[in-house]
């Protein structure tokens, strides 16, 4: 059975989370929230008509649909492995890991709900709060296959593709493959950025000549502003960054890779985090190589 509208519980309400309650009230949805900071989803609630929920276990409690989206595998299952939690679940409902929580949470959690009425979907995605807003997130679905049918219905509210990618932890997989581009894509750009600058060349006239060379991808565009002003506010910080790197290489040495690209991108990045440029944004490594102070942003 297909869910068209019904009730959509969100838990973590960061930038992606929030992005995502904000499309799915629009679309009709009604949405519970919770978050670690009640204010944040309190605010959240009260801006689009959602209901605010005191605890996770609360906020699912008759949801059709639970979208979780936290920064750690830890926190994930946490929650998701809670008693409270499950006992609320109806035994149709459908959970759904958003977050970059690793091949290992995603298995765990899979079994662990296998046991269960409720179905668990490994979902995680590529894009940015932007990519949310304009229904253009890419979801990388894992799970079984029926179930990831009977979800995507709520996930168009944000999403223009959901590729079904195979067993539960398949999709953490492709995540930390998709990120290890990303973030050696980052590097690349941020030394490049130093080496035409130091060298005298003006900051955005460097950018520019980047965005429309042979290298240009949409991330150049998307991260604009992050690598030409300091006031543009985090969207990816490089803590997470270096957290995510390490999931890529448990991976990578389980299957016996030898991959010089990862170790000099996770070298740099924690060079960055252990000189204080943790909560900075990922496109900080320019400052950083520059030698520059820590970007104030929000």
């Amino acid at each position: 059975m297909m869910i068209n509208m019904g009730d959509v519980a969100v838990l973590g309400t960061g930038r992606m989370g929030k992005a995502m309650v904000e499309r799915l009230a629009q679309d009709g949805h009604s949405v519970a929230v919770w978050n670690r900071t009640p204010s944040a989803a309190a605010d959240l609630a009260e801006r689009w008509g959602c209901r605010h929920a005191t605890s996770p276990h609360d906020a699912v409690a008759g949801a059709d649909v639970v979208i979780c989206s936290f920064a750690h595998g830890a926190a994930t299952e946490s929650i998701l492995l809670d008693p409270q939690f499950q006992e609320a679940l109806t035994e149709d409902s459908i959970v759904c890991d958003m977050g970059t929580s690793g091949p290992d949470t995603a298995q765990r959690l899979a079994q662990e709900f296998a046991a269960l009425r409720p179905s668990f979907v490994d979902g995680p995605v590529s894009g940015s709060v932007s990519s949310v807003l304009n229904r253009q997130l890419l979801v990388m679905a894992s799970g079984d296959s029926d179930v990831v049918d009977r979800l995507r219905p709520v996930l168009e509210s944000f999403a223009k593709m959901v590729i079904y990618v195979g067993p539960a932890g398949q999709g953490q997989k492709m995540k930390l493959a998709v990120n290890l581009v990303l973030y050696a894509l980052n590097s690349a750009i941020a030394e490049g950025m130093a080496l035409a600058t130091s060298a005298g060349i003006d900051r955005d006239n460097a950018y520019e000549v980047l965005a429309n060379s042979s290298v240009a991808a949409p991330y150049l565009i998307n991260k604009q502003a992050s690598f030409l002003s300091e006031t543009s506010p985090v969207t990816m910080s490089l803590d997470l960054v270096e957290k995510d790197l390490r999931l890529i290489l448990t991976m990578s040495d389980l299957n016996n890779l030898t991959l010089p690209v990862l170790h000099g991108v996770l070298g740099e990045v924690t060079q960055s985090v252990d000189s204080g440029f943790g909560l900075a944004d990922m496109a900080d490594l320019y400052p950083y190589l520059m030698g520059w102070e820590k970007p104030q942003r929000d």
